[in-house]
């Protein structure tokens, strides 16, 4: 199954195929969970950010395991201006292979590893980033993106 062919459910419970963002750029941001303080703090950059990704063209899309109820409650919450979408199943975190085994309190579990990838206008990825930290990064897609414009 290629990437465009990956189903998702919207913040809205709506299914959405990966393939109907072909046309423009698009970010994907992969978070751990929502409304935990690392997950916030990345989509608030994102938000404040939105406009200049829009006027370059490009989509913002946040997926992680949550539920669809869990991605409305956040989008609502902070008033995204893009699509979060839920991952239950982990089917589009298996193809980016962003489950990675982690650790907290002594136990060990799989769970999202924080990355963004930057797409083509044929889904094609033109850009990773693995193992984010939160600070700064959305400024690092922007200059990234904006570097590509020129």
């Amino acid at each position: 199954m290629g990437i465009g062919e990956l189903e998702v459910a919207d913040s809205q419970g709506n299914m959405i195929k990966l393939g109907t963002f072909k046309g423009k750029k698009l970010i994907l941001f992969f978070y751990p969970k929502a409304n935990s303080s690392g997950c916030t703090n990345e989509v608030l950059a994102f938000k404040e950010l939105y406009e200049e990704f829009r006027k370059l063209g490009v989509a913002v899309l946040g997926i992680s395991k949550d539920s669809v109820k869990a991605q409305n409650n956040f989008k609502l919450k902070y008033d995204l201006p893009f699509q979060l979408v839920s991952d239950v199943e982990a089917n589009v975190c298996e193809s980016y292979q962003v489950l990675k085994e982690k650790s907290m309190y002594g136990k060990k579990y799989i769970g999202i590893e924080r990355s963004t990838f930057i797409m083509d206008e044929d889904l094609n990825i033109i850009k990773e980033y693995r193992n984010v930290k939160v600070k700064g990064h959305a400024n690092d897609v922007l200059e990234f993106l904006s570097q590509m414009q020129n």
